[in-house]
């Protein structure tokens, strides 16, 4: 059994981490980037398994985007997250990818 692929370890892990960080900022407040959160982190859950690299795209560059967005609004700390996710998803991309073609190179 092959070990799973970096874009699927990024969309299990990013999904969790999601979900808990959108849940834990409801204690704060009920702004629209927890609800996102929650959906992201519940897509990158159940694309975990079908689609790992379709997410690991979509979430590298949404998140990377948000990232990018936040620092221009002022706010730090969750800008830091979606930023390093975003670079995540987009490097587990380029491993998945990498790794995909070597297995369609092998005899």
């Amino acid at each position: 059994m092959a070990p799973p692929s970096p874009a699927r370890l990024y969309a299990t892990a990013t999904g969790a981490l999601l979900i808990a960080v959108g849940l834990g900022g409801f204690f704060f407040d009920l702004s629209w980037l927890n609800f996102a959160n929650v959906a992201a982190g519940v897509i990158g859950l159940w694309l975990a398994s079908a689609a790992p690299r379709f997410y690991a795209l979509l979430a590298g560059l949404a998140l990377l985007g948000l990232g990018i967005w936040g620092f221009a609004e002022g706010t730090a700390w969750m800008q830091w997250l979606h930023l390093t996710l975003g670079l995540l998803g987009l490097a587990a991309l380029a491993g998945s990818e990498t790794r995909a073609q070597a297995a369609a190179e092998r005899p």
